[in-house]
Order: structure tokens, then C-alpha cells, then sequence
């Protein structure tokens, strides 16, 4: 979660955009596919998860990856996230924002229930969210203590009210999770709700019901979902989705040969080339919500040269990335060119590449007053001060190796790189949140954040005790990220995100690396497979109501002709 304090959040959300935005993604009827074949219900899609059953029960699967796979199926949340980070109506049909962006009401859809047939209400909203803000809950502190600030409130059955003590934009994000049923679950305390039975026979409210779980040897290796006829948003194509559970990759690989399955949750290098040989096979890739990045100390007083914007400039310069990407991720990586996660509604198309050109890095160098020995070595300024620095990194055989690449490169500009690994947590508690260290490869992880929010880490607010850990002090880039948080226009927001894209790029406090790639495989029977960029593995299920093995003819459609 990216950190925020209320009192500097000042931002609602008006009621025409939302209106206008609910408006243009209402959903369409399905189209003639090729042949004037339209889909119709049938089939099963199998998927291979990597992983293992823990509770089907949202509150309690904020790490397990793979049960969260299952529970976006099972449940549904307030609202929903397209690919480019806008909210979309999910079991809330409508909401609007008060003028001051602390007040949030929701209208539930009227048709939506549980798969037990009862109605969902505003009280199972709020049963939820006492959840979710309980001691007892395994969400990160900082969340539940966010929850515990607002209140919430029935309006009626199908209307709620949330009151926050502050505006606060990025609200939204929050509001995700998958629901519970309070007439099944109420007086459960979440203590209670870890060994509760409910986590093994699950009610929800989304496209899928639960059907069964699928056993060998006594032991669970899976789960059966069935498409729920009365769900909301109308029945999904696929009657069925089972998922499998493995080890690792290798293994599901193998079941997908062995005809288990038809899906892999997850493809990563181990596995990538032989998946991409299969055939039958579709690989789907999307980008990660996450940004490897090089934070410098800007504010270090043994490092004067971090503060040349020039030095900046060159030391990216002088990073062969794509030959990093090629070699650490077999292509299987972003060059990152912003803070601001690409194809989302706030980045910035037309903003600077900065190719990888160590010649032009070493003229900067030299503009910026440094010189280099007859025989070789580290450059100098007029001073007498080297081009020396430690680069600290987690101690990960992937972060070894992509520091070690950043090291050879520098040194060939003439900068000294002591390189030096320890375990994450030392880093940022020894490291980067003291502003004791000097230079820091690390990845910066946006899941389940689709709201941009670039203010925590790096507004002038942020310097000293925030995530502002490069301590850029810049007053113009603060302005706009400031600004962009008090506008109710999304068009002013997306302007004040390029402006502070630009100069974020003109000056360069921190060097972005890489974007993460997802891959995702499915067999080519299954039709009509979408996915876009992502902000939770989740998010490839997005237009799974759309999925579907079989087509057939309208009736009364006319056969194709083939022209001579």
C-alpha cells in the first residue's frame, strides 16, 4: 500500500464524470464472432495454479496468490478497475463523491444476491469492512488503521454511506474486496473465521458458485466452480472452471501436456521457453504493477555529485537496459521511462525516452567539470572528489545479478561501485528509511493500487519521514502533485501528471529501470481471451464473462458464400 497522510489529501470525485463514466461502460450485447457464429453457454476451462488451498474467504487471502485466483470468481466487490486504472461499476450500479471528497454513497445493484439466493445489502458492506478493520485481520497495518478512521453507514438495504475524516482520492483502490455474507457469518468474529466451515463451502456473490472440491488420496488438489445463472451482470459462457493446484511452474506445465488442465496461472522463465513451443498453446503477456528502480541519495553530504542533475542523467545513460532485460528476464521486462505506470489514464505518452548511450554519458560527465587519469581509473572532479559510491540491494540471486550488470556499466563511465546485498527488511530499516545509504536497486510493488498517487514518494512532505527516500526537494514537481490532488476534473489531473512526468524526467531524482511482465498461458479452445495491463494477476479473469468454448449460428442466419 502506498503511505498517505489525511490531512494533505484533498480531492472528490464529481458526479458528472462518474455519471459519464458509468454511462459509456455499460455493458455490450456479445457480437458475431467469425462466420456470423455467435458464443453460446457450454464448456469447461481447467487452470493450473501454483500454490495451495488456504480459505476461500476474501478477508483471509491477502497472501495466498492462489486463492485470491479463486475468490475473485466466487466474490464481487464494490467497484472494479479497467486496465487503464478508471473505476467501473461492479455490485455497486452507481456512487457518487460530495463536493468536498469526504463523503462516498454506493447504490447496490437491486438484483444482486448471494448465491444462496438471499438479496446482498448495505449490511453485509459493513460486516465486511469490520472485518477487514480488525485486529485479528492480515491486512498491513496501515490499512486496517485507515478503515478504523471511517465510518460507515446504511442508508437503506441497498444504499451505504462512507465518511472519511479527509478527502481522500485514492479511496477508491480500497474498495475491491470481495464481500461477505452477514446472515452467514454475522456474530463470527475474524479469530472465529480462520477455522470457520463457511472458508470451505464459500457463498458468494460473483459470476462463479462454488460446486465441489476435487480430491486424491484424502488430500485437496482443487475446486470446482459452477457459472451462476441469476449473477448480475448475466451468465458467464463457460459453464465450469476448475482450478489445479502444483508445486511450481514445471509441474503445471507438465499437467497441461497431461491434459489436466487448460490454463497456467502463471508462466514465468523456467518455463517460458518451452511454453512458447507448445502448441495449441496462447501466451498472454501483460505489465505488473511494479517499478524496479535505483533511488540515489540526493541529500547525502558525502556524495555531493548526486545532486548534478547532469550526473543523473549520464549514470542512466550509461545503462545498456534492454541487454539487462534480455539477459536477466529473456525480454520478459518493460524499459521503464516514468514513475507512472504505462497505459494507465495518468502516464504521460509522449514523455522522454532516454536511450542507453555511454558516449554521450561520458561527455556529460565531463561537462559536469570531471576529467579522467592518462592511465585509466575512476573520474575526478577539480576537487579531488571520486565518482565512488555503495549500491545496496536485496540479497536475491535476481537482484545480485542485475546489481553486478548496473556496476560493470557504471564503470565504464569511471564510477566506483561497491556493491552490497542484505535481506530486504535491513534495507529498509537500516538503509532507506534512515536516508543512510547511498544508492538502492529495489522494486517498488503498486498491486492493488490502480490510482497513480506519486505524492508519497515524492513530494516535499514526504523528505523526512515519509517514502520520499531519494529526498527530492523539488518545489514544482510537489505543486503539481499537490494540485492534483485538490482537482475534480480528471483532465486537469492527467495534465498535472504530465507536467510532473516531465520535470520528474528533467531532473531525474531516481533512475526508473524496468516494468515486470505477467504471462499467462491458455489453450487455444478457449475463445475470446483478453488481458490487458494489470494491477493485481486477478485482473486476468476481467472479461471472463466473456470467455466461451462454443459458437453456433443464429438461427435464421444465412450460410456464408464463398466468391469465386
Amino acid at each position: 500500500m502506498k503511505s498517505f497522510r489525511w490531512q494533505l489529501i484533498l480531492l472528490g470525485l464529481s458526479l458528472i464524470a462518474i455519471a459519464l463514466l458509468l454511462w459509456s461502460q455499460q455493458p455490450t450485447s456479445p457480437q458475431a464472432i467469425g462466420g456470423g457464429l455467435q458464443p453460446i453457454s457450454g464448456g469447461i476451462y481447467s487452470e493450473a495454479l501454483i500454490g495451495r488451498l488456504g480459505r476461500l474467504n476474501p478477508v483471509l487471502d491477502y497472501t495466498n496468490a492462489a486463492d485470491r485466483d479463486v475468490n475473485r470468481l466466487l466474490y464481487s466487490g464494490l467497484i472494479q478497475f479497467d486496465e487503464r486504472g478508471l473505476p467501473q461499476p461492479d455490485l455497486a450500479e452507481s456512487w457518487g463523491v460530495s463536493a468536498d471528497g469526504k463523503t462516498y454513497n454506493f447504490s447496490i445493484r437491486p438484483q444482486a444476491i448471494w448465491h444462496d439466493g438471499a438479496p446482498v445489502t448495505s449490511d453485509d458492506v459493513i460486516f465486511t469492512v469490520d472485518a477487514l478493520r480488525s485486529e485479528a485481520s492480515p491486512l498491513p497495518n496501515d490499512i486496517k488503521e485507515m478503515w478504523r478512521q471511517i465510518q460507515v453507514l446504511p442508508l437503506d438495504d441497498k444504499t451505504l454511506q462512507f465518511r472519511l475524516p479527509a478527502a481522500f482520492a485514492p479511496f477508491l483502490d480500497y474498495l475491491t474486496f470481495g464481500i461477505l455474507p452477514k446472515h452467514l457469518l454475522g456474530g463470527t468474529s475474524v479469530e472465529a473465521m480462520e477455522s470457520a466451515p463457511f472458508n470451505l463451502q464459500p457463498i458468494g456473490s460473483g459470476p462463479f458458485r462454488f460446486q465441489r472440491f476435487l480430491s486424491e488420496e484424502g488430500q485437496i488438489v482443487g475446486v470446482s466452480l459452477q457459472a451462476f445463472e441469476s449473477y448480475y451482470l448475466g451468465r458467464p459462457y463457460i459453464d465450469e472452471v476448475i482450478f489445479r493446484y502444483y508445486p511450481d511452474t514445471n509441474a503445471a506445465l507438465s499437467a497441461y501436456r497431461a491434459k489436466e488442465v487448460l490454463g497456467i496461472s502463471r508462466v514465468d522463465e523456467a518455463i517460458l521457453k518451452d511454453v512458447l513451443a507448445e502448441v495449441g498453446l496462447n501466451l498472454y503477456s501483460a505489465r505488473l504493477p511494479a517499478l524496479t528502480i535505483l533511488f540515489l541519495n540526493l541529500d547525502h553530504p558525502d556524495l555531493p555529485f548526486f545532486q548534478d542533475a547532469t550526473i543523473r542523467r549520464a549514470l542512466l545513460m550509461g545503462l545498456n537496459r534492454q541487454r539487462m532485460v534480455d539477459q536477466l528476464w529473456g525480454g520478459q521486462a518493460i524499459i521503464a521511462d516514468s514513475v507512472i505506470l504505462p497505459g494507465t489514464w495518468a502516464y504521460y505518452e509522449e514523455t522522454e525516452r532516454i536511450a542507453y548511450n555511454p558516449e554521450a554519458a561520458l561527455e556529460l560527465i565531463k561537462k559536469a567539470g570531471y576529467t579522467f587519469p592518462a592511465e585509466g581509473g575512476e573520474a575526478r572532479a577539480k576537487d579531488g572528489v571520486t565518482l565512488s559510491f555503495e549500491l545496496v540491494y536485496p540479497e536475491t540471486p535476481e537482484f545480485a545479478e542485475m546489481a553486478e550488470m548496473v556496476r560493470q556499466s557504471w564503470a565504464n563511465l569511471g564510477v566506483k561501485v561497491t556493491l552490497k546485498g542484505v535481506p530486504f527488511e535491513t534495507l529498509m530499516s537500516q538503509y532507506l528509511e534512515p536516508r543512510s545509504y547511498h544508492a538502492a536497486l529495489v522494486e517498488l510493488n503498486f498491486t492493488r493500487s490502480p490510482d497513480p498517487d506519486p505524492y508519497p514518494f515524492w513530494d516535499q512532505a514526504q523528505i523526512a519521514e515519509g517514502q520520499n527516500y531519494s529526498q527530492w526537494d523539488d518545489r514544482l514537481a510537489s505543486e503539481y502533485l499537490e494540485k492534483a490532488r485538490i482537482t475534480t476534473d480528471w483532465g486537469e489531473r492527467a495534465r498535472l501528471y504530465r507536467n510532473f512526468q516531465v520535470r520528474f524526467l528533467s531532473e531525474l531524482p531516481a533512475l526508473p529501470l524496468f516494468y515486470p511482465v505477467y504471462n499467462y498461458a491458455v489453450d487455444d479452445s478457449i475463445q475470446n481471451v483478453r488481458i490487458g495491463p494489470l494491477f493485481d494477476p486477478t485482473d486476468r479473469f476481467l472479461n471472463m464473462l466473456r470467455w466461451y468454448v462454443r459458437a453456433q449460428r443464429p438461427q435464421g442466419a444465412a450460410e456464408p458464400t464463398t466468391q469465386p
